[in-house]
C-alpha cells in the first residue's frame, strides 16, 4: 500500500488482454476492505486514466487531482468525519491528447487545400508501434512503404486500408457509438475518399492563405489537422480513428476486471461508499464496470472529458436504439449523482467523433456537436435524455455551490476551466467531485 495525498493508495494494474497484472494487488485491496470497519474506511475512490503513454502519466494525473481533493476536503462539512482510500487503475493505453492530432513534418502547401507530407504520415505510423492488440511492428513498417505514391496508386490505397483494418478487432462492441462498423463495411477507396475531406468546415482565409487557429464556427474543435485534404490526410485520419477504436475496445475489456474486483469489494463491505472517477477512455472503463454483470451500485460516478458517445445514456436516441450505457441510468445503477464535464475545447474527443461522421457519410454542417448523431460526451455532455434524468449545469469555481441530485446525470459545461482534453486535474474539477461525494 502507498499513500496519495494522505490517503491509502492501491494500484490495480490490468493487461491489454484483460488480466490482472498481479493477483497480490487485488488481494491487497480486498484485505484492506475486509479488515476495515466504518471507523477506518467509509469511502473508496476508484479512478481510471484514459489515453496515456505509461503509468507515470497516470500516476501524475492521480497525484495532482487527489492533492486538490485533499486540499478542498476541509471546506466540505459533510466529509469531515469520512475516511477515504483510493484505488488507481493502470492499463495500457496509447496517448491521444490534443497535440497528438496535429501532424508533425509539415505540409506540402497551406493553400488551395493543404496536402499532408509523406513524412508526417510515416512518423504517425512509427508512433503507433505497440498500440494494438496484435503484433503490429512489421505491419506498420509495411504500411510506411505504401505512403509514397499512395495518392495516385489505387493498389497502395487498398493495401494500406486492409493493413490498418487487420490491426483492430473486426466486431465492434458498439457500432452505434461511433460508426465503427463502417470501418469494415466500406470499400478501401470509398473509405479513404470519405476521410480525405477536412473534418470540420474550413476556417476563413486571410490575405495569404488559410488562417491558422481554432474555427469558432466549428465550436472551437477544429485544429491544424483539419486543414488537410487528400489521400494522405485520409490515411492520417484513419490512423487516428484506428487508435480511438482500439482503445475503446480495450477499455471494455479492462472494465470486466474492474467490475469483478469491485464486486468482491461490495460483497465484503455492503455499506462502503464507492466513488468512480474516469478520465477520457477511463470514463468508459468505469461506466462499463458499473454496467457489468456484478452489481456495484457506486455512490457517485464522475466522468471527466469522457470518450464515449453523447448518446450513451439515452433512450431510443435515433428513434429505435438505446445508448450503450442506457441501463446505468434507466436501472439506477448509480445510487448518487453522475457528473459529466464537457467542453468545446476538447479537440481529442471532438475530432474522433467528427471522423465517425465522415465514415458514416453524415455531412451535417456541425460535425461532432450536440446536433450530430456522432458526438462525444466529453465535448457535448449527455444528450437526448429525458428531462427528469438530466440537469444542465456549469463547472463552477472551487467556491461554488452545487445542487446535485441523486440518480441524475449532471452535465457540467467546463469551457472556462478545462482548456483541453487532459486538463482535468484542477481545483474546480476536484470541488465538483467532492460536492457529489458529499450528498451520498
Amino acid at each position: 500500500m502507498d499513500i496519495i495525498a494522505g490517503m491509502p493508495f492501491f494500484r490495480l494494474e490490468i493487461t491489454k488482454d484483460g488480466q490482472e497484472f498481479s493477483a497480490s494487488q487485488k488481494a491487497a485491496i480486498e484485505n484492506s476492505v475486509r479488515n476495515s470497519g466504518a471507523a477506518q474506511l467509509t469511502d473508496l475512490f476508484v479512478i481510471s486514466h484514459g489515453w496515456n503513454n505509461d503509468s507515470a502519466e497516470a500516476q501524475e494525473l492521480y497525484e495532482e487531482l487527489f492533492a486538490n481533493l485533499a486540499a478542498l476536503m476541509p471546506g466540505h462539512a459533510a466529509l469531515r468525519d469520512r475516511k477515504f482510500a483510493v484505488v488507481g487503475i493502470f492499463w495500457p493505453s496509447k496517448k491521444f491528447a490534443d497535440n497528438e492530432l496535429i501532424p508533425s513534418g509539415g505540409a506540402a502547401s497551406l493553400d488551395d487545400g493543404a496536402h499532408l507530407s509523406s513524412l508526417a504520415v510515416k512518423r504517425k505510423l512509427d508512433s503507433l508501434k505497440g498500440t494494438f492488440d496484435v503484433p503490429d511492428e512489421a505491419l506498420l513498417e509495411h504500411a510506411k512503404m505504401l505512403i509514397d505514391g499512395i495518392e495516385s496508386e489505387v493498389t497502395k490505397q487498398e493495401e494500406f486500408v486492409n493493413i490498418i483494418r487487420s490491426l483492430v478487432p473486426n466486431a465492434p462492441t458498439d457500432a452505434a457509438d461511433d460508426a465503427s462498423d463502417q470501418l469494415f463495411a466500406q470499400e478501401p477507396r470509398q473509405l479513404l475518399a470519405a476521410l480525405s475531406k477536412p473534418s470540420f468546415p474550413a476556417p476563413a482565409r486571410g490575405g495569404g492563405g488559410i488562417a491558422l487557429g481554432i474555427d469558432e464556427q466549428a465550436g472551437g474543435v477544429a485544429s491544424f489537422e483539419d486543414f488537410f485534404t487528400g489521400i494522405k490526410a485520409a490515411a492520417w485520419r484513419l490512423l487516428n480513428y484506428a487508435t480511438y477504436y482500439q482503445m475503446k475496445e480495450r477499455a471494455g475489456v479492462v472494465s470486466k476486471v474492474v467490475n469483478g474486483v469491485l464486486g468482491s469489494v461490495r460483497n465484503l463491505r455492503p455499506d462502503l461508499r464507492i466513488h468512480l472517477i474516469g478520465h477520457s477512455f477511463g470514463a468508459r472503463v468505469v461506466t462499463a464496470a458499473v454496467d457489468g454483470p456484478t452489481t456495484i451500485r457506486p455512490s457517485s460516478l464522475s466522468l471527466l472529458q469522457g470518450a464515449f458517445s453523447h448518446n450513451g445514456f439515452s433512450e431510443r436516441f435515433d428513434g429505435g436504439k438505446d445508448g450503450y450505457f442506457r441501463k446505468v441510468v434507466g436501472q439506477s445503477k448509480v445510487a448518487g449523482p453522475i457528473l459529466a464535464t464537457h467542453t468545446v475545447n476538447d479537440k481529442a474527443v471532438g475530432i474522433a467523433y467528427a471522423i465517425a461522421s465522415r465514415l458514416s457519410f453524415d455531412n451535417a454542417n456541425a460535425l461532432g456537436d450536440e446536433n450530430d448523431i456522432y458526438g462525444g460526451i466529453g465535448r457535448n455532455g449527455a444528450v437526448k435524455m429525458k428531462s427528469v434524468e438530466l440537469v444542465k449545469g456549469t463547472l463552477l469555481p472551487a467556491s461554488g455551490v452545487y445542487r446535485f441530485v441523486p440518480r441524475k446525470v449532471h452535465n457540467l459545461r467546463a469551457d472556462a476551466f478545462i482548456g483541453n482534453h487532459s486538463d482535468v486535474k484542477g481545483p474546480q474539477v476536484a470541488h465538483a467531485i467532492l460536492s457529489a461525494v458529499g450528498i451520498t
